[in-house]
């Protein structure tokens, strides 16, 4: 921002809690390469590594698992750390800016297929290595940039609505890119038919450039408002003195925050081990071509996307609760019916894809919009801005999710006799018991997980009410 946007500042304070059109749209840019990688990751990199890159499914499932084990375990290490840290740039900023290139280069490297030994298993073996420190590599850039970046929700506003409707932005960014991912996905499928390597390798190449940049302007774009913000609120950008186990002790007694945990849980299980089985389900189950994967992706995510404002207006009326209901609800009738799904009924697969994406629109929007609640309150318990710490165990839940996900789908495939598609048959007929597989993978498991998480926001704690009553007696500590 120029000058004059600060001056700005300085008339409309951030007491009023506003944000401009610029900042929000800098702010939900932030999430746009990085929901990128994702959507081609789940969508793509099982089918990449047992279609094309040769790995039997147990392995293209462990290699994964440990990836995001360990991509896991970093999260809460990224968060205290940017907690610590101490900059001209804030405590957040530094992460983005430096993480932004090696993130880009570690996901283009794990589309590429080395070639080790010409002997069969120790090139196997070979391929999990490779894909393994690939994948732990990225993972932790991934981290190093995403982590603090969702952080500066609770540092660019206190208001309760107004950070609902920055929320907006932010899944509207990410799933416009998980949008692109599938588009670009869809066009090199469509240009390049025959070839599944070069395929994958221009996918990762396009996606990899593309997912750098908006970074860049993410932290161009908000950097000033988080700066005013942290004049008028100098806790904000205060180093945290606690403990790092001290800190987990606190977190988790923080009873609000552990239902926010459970609903994100369930939510994100859901969303990926869907998204996991769908390219299996549309070429295994359905008998479809490939270009169908995309196609499917694409009604799902292109109608969260523009659910998500509709959702963030209904919340604020009726509340972040009502709205995860009313989605919920439509989900679990969507994938009670991609079960009943039988092959030649294509346009009711692409009805229940639509209906899905109400559910995943709240899905993205309500677990998140409910964290910097939560925060305020361990800020009244313990006096200081932990945002690290609660971001990191958020984004840990979902990479354990991912993982386990992945991992338990490809287990169970290649256990039921998986049977990769080859250049002469690229549809070939699964075992019944590789069919059965994929349809409970897609219907009853993830069901399960929606009700749960309904059960779980249903005794939600925190409500509007008293977060406003957190909020003034934060205020009025202040102005002590």
């Amino acid at each position: 921002m120029n000058n004059s946007d600060s001056d700005g500042y300085a008339q409309q304070t951030p007491e009023s809690e506003k944000l401009d059109l610029s900042t929000k749209l800098a702010f939900g840019a932030g999430d746009l390469g990085t929901a990128i990688t994702a959507m081609i990751g789940i969508s793509y990199l099982s089918p990449f590594l047992t279609d094309v890159a040769g790995l039997q499914p147990q392995l293209a499932g462990q290699t994964q698992l440990v990836g995001k084990v360990w991509d896991a375990i970093n999260d809460p290490m990224v968060g205290v750390l940017s907690d610590r840290t101490q900059s001209q740039q804030g405590r957040r900023y530094p992460w983005m800016i430096w993480g932004a290139i090696p993130f880009g280069v570690f996901f283009f490297l794990q589309w590429i297929v080395p070639h080790f030994s010409n002997n069969e298993n120790a090139n196997q073996w070979g391929l999990f290595w490779y894909y393994t420190a690939i994948s732990i590599l990225f993972n932790a850039f991934y981290t190093v940039v995403n982590l603090p970046y969702t952080a500066l929700t609770a540092e660019l506003t206190q208001d309760y609505d107004e950070r609902t409707s920055l929320n907006s932005f932010r899944f509207s960014f990410s799933i416009g890119g998980s949008i692109l991912a599938l588009i670009i996905g869809l066009v090199i499928s469509l240009v390049v038919p025959d070839n599944k390597s070069t395929q994958y390798l221009l996918l990762g190449a396009i996606c990899a450039i593309v997912s750098v940049l908006p970074l860049y302007w993410c932290v161009w774009g908000t950097k000033s408002r988080a700066q005013a913000v942290a004049k008028q609120h100098p806790q904000l950008e205060q180093t945290v003195s606690i403990p790092f186990l001290q800190q987990l002790k606190i977190a988790f007694t923080n009873r609000p925050f552990l239902f926010v945990i459970g609903i994100y849980l369930c939510s994100w299980l859901a969303v990926q081990l869907t998204a996991g089985i769908i390219p299996y389900f549309v070429t295994s189950w359905m008998r479809l071509p490939q270009w169908h994967i995309s196609s499917v992706l694409l009604a799902v995510q292109g109608t969260a996307m523009a659910m998500l404002f509709v959702w963030s207006g209904i919340s604020r009326r009726y509340g972040k609760r009502a709205v995860y209901f009313m989605g919920m609800g439509l989900w679990l009738i969507a994938q009670s019916g991609l079960f009943f799904v039988q092959p030649g009924q294509i346009v009711l697969m692409y009805v229940l894809a639509v209906l899905a994406g109400f559910g995943v629109s709240t899905a993205y929007l309500v677990p998140w919009s409910m964290l910097p609640d939560v925060i305020e309150l361990d800020e009244l318990n313990t006096g200081q801005r932990r945002e690290g710490i609660f971001y990191s165990f958020i984004v840990f839940v979902q990479k354990i999710c991912l993982g386990l996900a992945v991992n338990i789908v490809l287990q169970r495939l290649g256990a039921a006799g998986y049977i990769k598609p080859t250049t002469e048959i690229p549809l070939p007929n699964q075992p019944e018991s590789v069919l059965d597989v994929i349809r409970f993978s897609i219907g009853p498991i993830p069901a399960i997980a929606l009700i749960l998480g309904l059960v779980l926001a249903y005794f939600y704690p925190l409500t509007r009410e008293l977060h406003a009553q957190i909020v003034l007696q934060l205020q009025e500590r202040q102005n002590k």
